[in-house]
């Protein structure tokens, strides 16, 4: 997929490092997704999940929030409430280029910030969140032992996923009053909600709770076993195409007409997993397969091989030939 590195201001004026993954074939949507509390855009299941979106034709944008991974600013700085207002000016940026996104996908309390951002943006038709919490204060655990020492210092570094990670009062104290409740009442959009029953870091229950303050249309898929950071490959792919079957119903996401000569479309095969085989192959405007290669060639066997392809088009053309002779 074609990628674009750009950056755009932030709440603070900072530079936030932004990546644009592009589809190969049509550009038929946009998204914008959210990231994990202190992640960023290029973890696995971030960048798994845009790979699976951009096969579909969804362009996605990724990006960094203030003072995280390539961005500037500083992190201990930040609040929910100010990674809320980065995402609006991340859609905003989109927009500048001719992409408003039509699509939010957030990731844990990238999917509160979605919820609370979303119905500031009005290109945004439908919203999707992945293991998100019903309250931004959930994440208030995670440093509770360092409470003391952010409140007498106003900053404290917190080991969070085998970092340090600079936690301070500001974000603690907007916590404690931040609400996604009304915003998801209020959302105007549809909604779906991602989760694993699993999920030990926000437990199932948050899923619950957003589901019922929102209002119709809106969907709950189960993410069964997965971790709550979409650590398998597989259940990051699972989670991309559920959003992209749903999106579906509420996007606009059919192909433009082929070409004059081709009247059964454009077939285009993309990569959809750069450490092994697996592709995506889109034929025309309704059909879609996955190609792959068997577990033992290194391959994940999620779909048939070049070979067996090439086998089934000859067996269903002569199959076909054999019934239209019959018939005649």
């Amino acid at each position: 997929m074609p990628s674009t590195r750009f950056t755009f201001p932030g709440h603070s004026g900072a530079d936030l490092a932004a990546r644009l993954d592009m589809p190969e074939g049509p550009h038929l949507a946009t998204a914008l997704m959210a990231h994990c509390f202190t992640c960023g855009k290029d973890i696995p299941a971030a960048r798994r999940i845009s790979a699976r979106l951009t096969g579909l034709g969804i362009a996605v944008l990724r990006f960094d929030f203030t003072g995280l991974g390539h961005s500037q600013g500083e992190f201990e700085n930040t609040t929910f409430t100010s990674n809320a207002e980065d995402l609006v000016l991340a859609a905003e940026a989109l927009a500048a280029r001719g992409l408003a996104p039509s699509l939010m996908i957030g990731h844990s309390l990238g999917g509160a910030a979605v919820l609370s951002a979303a119905g500031q943006t009005p290109s945004v038709k439908a919203v999707g969140t992945i293991g998100a919490p019903a309250d931004p204060g959930h994440v208030a655990h995670l440093f509770e032992g360092a409470a003391s020492e952010i409140a007498q210092n106003g900053v404290a570094n917190v080991a969070l996923g085998g970092r340090e990670i600079p936690i301070g009062q500001a974000l603690i104290e907007d916590i404690q009053t931040a609400s996604i409740e009304e915003a998801t009442r209020s959302l105007g959009k549809a909604l779906l909600v991602l989760h694993a029953p699993r999920d030990e870091i926000v437990g199932i229950e948050n899923a619950t709770q957003i589901f019922v303050s929102a209002k119709h249309p809106k969907s709950f898929v189960t993410l069964d076993d997965a971790d709550h950071l979409i650590t398998r490959t597989e259940d990051a792919e699972y989670a991309a195409e559920v959003i992209a079957a749903w999106a579906g119903r509420y996007l606009d996401l059919r192909p433009p007409a082929p070409p004059p000569g081709a009247p059964e479309g454009v077939t285009r095969v993309s990569e959809a997993d750069a450490d092994g085989f697996l592709q995506d192959i889109q034929a025309g405007s309704k059909f879609h397969a996955l190609a792959d290669e068997p577990a033992s060639y290194g391959g994940t066997n999620k779909g048939m091989s070049p070979y067996q392809f090439l086998a089934a088009g000859l067996g269903a053309c002569t199959s076909m030939t054999i019934r239209m002779y019959a018939r005649r």
